[in-house]
């Protein structure tokens, strides 16, 4: 009869081993580099667009193979969760396992070292002094105190030990480094929503798919309006308002009432004289219920206003809904006269085609449009092609194709296209 308890791993054990593994240098090096990863992968590909813009960039097949990775929202994706988590909990196991000896290393002269400890040393020296060992103490107190150390002393029988150190402080930086680390990954946890993965996981939200306006969105996609912490966007045209940001989630959003009514009063920007974006700044007006007067500020390009904990700043800039006048020909049938159709962006007419009614939506109106061209000489140089417009033509069936038309034509071989 054999005793076999001996040879199983007690829980000591195997928690020490958990911690050595989790604290171990490797790990945290390949975790480091997955975040690396990632991250680049989320600067390279435009996060957060409309899944559609996706769709057309990359096809059917990319599209669903990088939807299926969580490409389009890499920093929210369970997968890189994950890896944040598993990254703050392996920093932390290295700040629990070191931090203590390496506090304990700053603060002691280790005075009771023995001889046999400091002659298997690697870096090591011996001397040979005929002065007295008062007279020697002395001079090596004197000695490293101008040096900038600092130093303990013991004398015991037959010797006299003493230790100097200086630095004790740069010591730190292991800790500081490794609380940042922490600290920055906690909070791309916070930013990454969770809490709405979680409620929507159970069914106490759902993410709205449709183009509807903000009032018909039901209440299940709508969050409290004393949600703590979130990042949303909503574009307001130059003399509207609102009161509502919109949450990206998935394949849709989530309305996130405001406390109070954003004006947009005025936008202003300034261009180059290639006609590039120089600045653009907004007059906006915060009407609040708790306040008597509304508030009137202008935030600019990292400048936002903050407001009751609210930071409302510019993310982007767009067309607004200007009016345009258009002149139309049918490239089939008889008629040779154009078609007048006046709209605004962001507006949409019915027009009569040979294939029946159809819906033209103006989706949005650039004044600039500076592209890279070669010169005569061969060397590239910015171009400002003129003003365009984006429109959807949509058919009876909801069908719709997306169309960008510039207002001045382009030479391309010595002839004028218009495009």
């Amino acid at each position: 009869m054999t005793d076999t308890s001996a040879t199983r791993p007690s829980p000591v054990s195997r928690g020490r081993i958990l911690l050595e593994f989790l604290g171990s240098m490797n790990l945290a090096i390949t975790l480091l580099v997955a975040v690396a990863v990632a991250s680049v992968i989320g600067t390279v590909l435009q996060q957060n667009q409309p899944y559609q813009d996706y769709l057309i960039k990359f096809g059917p097949f990319w599209f669903e193979v990088f939807g299926k990775l969580g490409l389009y929202d890499v920093y929210s994706t369970g997968w890189f969760l994950f890896i944040l988590g598993f990254l703050v909990v392996s920093t932390s196991v290295c700040i629990y396992r070191s931090v203590p000896a390496m506090l304990h290393d700053m603060r002691s002269y280790r005075l009771g070292v023995q001889r046999k400890s400091l002659q298997a040393f690697h870096l090591k020296r011996e001397w040979t002094s005929g002065r007295e060992p008062q007279a020697l103490e002395d001079w090596l107190a004197r000695l490293l105190k101008s040096a900038g150390y600092r130093f303990r002393s013991r004398r015991d029988d037959d010797h006299l030990v003493l230790a100097a150190r200086k630095g004790a402080w740069s010591r730190l930086g292991y800790l500081f480094t490794h609380a940042a680390i922490v600290i920055i990954c906690v909070g791309a946890l916070f930013d990454g929503n969770i809490p709405l993965k979680l409620r929507v996981a159970s069914g106490d939200l759902k993410v709205e798919t449709r183009d509807i306006p903000a009032s018909e969105v039901p209440a299940i996609s709508r969050l409290p309006v004393d949600n703590p912490s979130f990042r949303g966007s909503v574009r307001i045209a130059e003399g509207t308002s609102a009161n509502v940001v919109f949450l990206q989630l998935g394949e849709g959003y989530l309305v996130q009432p405001l406390p109070f009514r954003i004006e947009v009063k005025d936008f202003r920007i300034e261009h180059y004289a290639t006609g590039q974006p120089k600045s653009f700044e907004s007059d906006i007006v915060i009407h609040d219920p708790q306040r008597e007067q509304p508030l009137e500020a202008t935030i600019s390009v990292n400048h936002p206003l903050i407001y009751r904990g609210y930071a409302i700043y510019q993310a982007s800039f767009s067309d607004g809904g200007t009016g345009l006048t258009l002149d139309a020909w049918l490239l089939r049938g008889t008629s040779t006269e154009p078609m007048r159709i006046r709209g605004r962006v962001f507006e949409s007419v019915e027009v009569q085609t040979p294939d029946g009614p159809m819906t033209l939506e103006f989706t949005d109106f650039r004044l600039f449009n500076i592209n890279p061209v070669k010169g005569p000489d061969g060397k590239v140089e910015q171009k400002n092609f003129g003003p365009n417009f984006t429109y959807k033509l949509r058919d009876a069936t909801g069908q719709a194709r997306e169309y960008e038309n510039y207002m001045l034509p382009v030479t391309f071989d010595g002839r004028p296209y218009f495009l």
